[in-house]
């Protein structure tokens, strides 16, 4: 097979890497990408846009059976609903379809020849790729390693039968009657709360005192008040053990060391994701690590000259949007522009039921980091769009600098707050004071009022509480 030679190669096309791709072809970059599955990575065909999806089809049939139930406050009913899981998953394939043949057209639009194959490096510059016709070699001037993560495993349940991982969550045609969940992360608790709004009995067990650790408890409040009201199970200090000798049953161990035997049909573990770094040749590399992570710089740049990495194999928050920016940002560093790393705040949104986002510093960092400061929160209880959705739980939050009023961080839980995200990131990113925020003119009625009305909390003027 005839070498290939190019200016950039991308190893992996997920977010990160298709995106900095597509961008490199953009700027004329004569480049490459590998990818040994389907392009658009965990992201796209077994995480962010498939779990979204059964996640709006539980919230649509929890619904309909609250109407079937006549528990509607709007006089809506309806009779005997059911859900066809294997129709339900049709349909998300479907979406994951549409989204991976359309990375592909971007792909081939801008230019980028994909190969698809494992990769493993030769050396800084070269890279053989294993496909179906045969080894084919790559040599480039510039490497971006794009490989990402993959869910962690615990060597009491490892994965496989009734032990599942979020990717298998998402492959089930039948509802699991009894569902228990280990770790109450973000993944965990999105997916429990969807296969318990899909009628499974649902318990999580997490060894941590409490959900969701990387927001602020009170955020987390409204989530808690939910899961209760969903009938599920949480177990906060309980470690697990492993299944039982007849593996009908998760066998954990309580903070006050009462053993408990939990019923379950399916086992989700969710404990997090470790970065893809093995298994692509890095042994014959000289990469700096950082920790369990690729060390880069503030051009993503790794130890070695010429080669870049980006995404989750580069560390925390291992989001799909952080990856993109990166990505974005390598295509144009190779392409001879000037660009550096100088995000002031990545978003963070928990799609559980209400939803959380979080931009910047909460309270407590900001404290921490030596601000005094000033807080303004605004409940969704007094705002007419929530009240028209029948979704009041939850509030906004700012958090600014109490000498000159610069907004450190935004956060909001509640129905459909992902959406504000934008404006939140926006507002951090150009370095809005709290005056700018409440002189910007907020649509009414709508939820994003809640964001104008918390920064006149601020500063002491709110007008509808």
């Amino acid at each position: 097979m005839k070498e290939i030679t190019c200016k950039l190669l991308v190893i992996g096309a997920g977010p990160g890497g298709y995106v900095c791709a597509i961008r490199a072809g953009q700027l004329g970059v004569d480049t490459v990408i590998v990818e040994m599955a389907k392009p658009g990575g965990t992201c796209l065909n077994i995480g962010c846009i498939p779990s979204k999806a059964l996640i709006h089809a539980a919230d649509d049939f929890h619904r309909t059976v609250a109407m079937a139930a006549g528990r509607n406050a709007m006089g809506i009913r309806a009779e005997s609903p059911a859900i066809d899981l294997a129709r339900t998953m049709a349909w998300k394939d479907g979406i994951t379809g549409r989204l991976t043949m359309g990375v592909s057209g971007l792909l081939k639009k801008a230019g980028v020849k994909i190969v698809v194959g494992r990769a493993t490096f030769r050396d800084g510059k070269t890279v053989a790729v294993e496909t179906e016709t045969g080894e084919q070699v790559i040599r480039a001037e510039n490497i971006v390693i794009a490989t990402g993560s993959a869910p962690v495993e615990l060597p009491a349940l490892p994965f496989g039968g009734k032990v599942i991982s979020s990717t298998g969550a998402l492959s089930l045609t039948d509802v699991p009657q009894r569902l228990a969940v280990v770790g109450a992360g973000y993944i965990g608790l999105e997916l429990g709360i969807a296969f318990a709004k899909l009628g499974s009995k649902v318990t999580i067990v997490e060894a941590l005192d409490r959900i969701l650790p990387l927001y602020d408890a009170q955020l987390t409040q409204p989530v808690a008040k939910r899961l209760s009201a969903l009938g599920v199970e949480v177990l906060l200090g309980t470690r697990v053990e492993g299944l039982s000798a007849t593996g009908e049953a998760l066998l954990a161990e309580t903070a006050d060391g009462e053993e408990r035997r939990i019923a379950a049909d399916k086992v989700l573990v969710t404990v997090g994701r470790r970065p893809v770094t093995e298994g692509w040749g890095r042994e014959e590399l000289e990469l700096d690590m950082d920790g369990r992570f690729l060390k880069i710089d503030e051009q993503c740049r790794t130890s070695m000259r010429g080669i870049h990495a980006i995404g989750d194999v580069t560390g925390e928050p291992m989001l799909a949007h952080r990856a993109m920016a990166q990505g974005e940002m390598v295509a144009e560093i190779v392409s001879g522009k000037r660009r550096s790393w100088d995000k002031r705040a990545i978003p963070a949104v928990c799609f559980t039921d209400p939803e959380i986002v979080s931009v910047g510093l909460s309270p407590e960092e900001a404290r921490a980091a030596g601000r005094e400061v000033k807080i303004g929160q605004f409940p969704f209880t007094a705002n007419g769009r929530a009240m028209t959705l029948s979704s009041e739980e939850g509030f906004v939050r700012v958090v600014a600098r109490a000498d000159n009023h610069l907004v450190l961080g935004i956060q909001a839980v509640g129905a459909g707050v992902s959406e504000l995200s934008a404006a939140f990131s926006l507002a951090v990113e150009m370095g809005a004071r709290l005056e700018d925020i409440a002189g910007t003119i907020h649509a009414h009625p709508t939820q994003s009022e809640g964001f104008a009305e918390a920064a006149m909390k601020a500063l002491g003027h709110a007008l509808h509480v």
